[in-house]
């Protein structure tokens, strides 16, 4: 058995509420491919496949405090020089140096010497990216 309670008219307001319009269903329908389309994009773009990326090949140690690093950069854009940051770790896994690598256009593989604080165990590439600081000359190829 349902027993139904009853409120005090004006009290509590109606229960039914009025149907949304057709232009307001339309204008929320609106802002949400807004919406989604704008985090679809920020997710495209931060999660997407990078413009450039790179590979360390081989790394050898050079001297008592220099590693030599040969890395493979890929880029969707080969006619662009780009820049890249390689740096070398010592034993207990710390930076021990770090180096910015120009990577003249059309090349692919390059390789470096990259000075250490301490004694290298490893070397690995930092990041690269197409913004060439102005004291790298675009003209130059890097030192060894």
């Amino acid at each position: 058995m349902e027993s139904r309670v009853t409120l005090p008219e004006g009290r509590y307001g109606s229960r039914a509420r009025p149907p949304m319009s057709r232009t307001r269903k339309w204008a929320l329908t609106g802002v949400g491919l807004i919406l989604a389309g704008g985090i679809a994009f920020v997710a495209y773009s931060n999660l997407g496949s990078a413009p450039i990326d790179a590979e360390r090949t081989a790394f050898s140690p050079a001297g008592p405090d220099t590693v030599k690093i040969t890395f493979t950069v890929t880029r969707d854009e080969p006619g662009k020089p780009a820049v890249c940051v390689v740096r070398a770790r010592v034993r207990d896994g710390s930076e021990g140096g770090r180096k910015e690598v120009l990577i003249p256009p059309g090349e692919s593989t390059v390789s470096t010497v990259i000075k250490s604080s301490g004694e290298p165990v490893t070397a690995d590439v930092y990041g690269c990216s197409y913004q060439v600081p102005s004291y790298l000359s675009t003209e130059a190829r890097p030192t060894e």
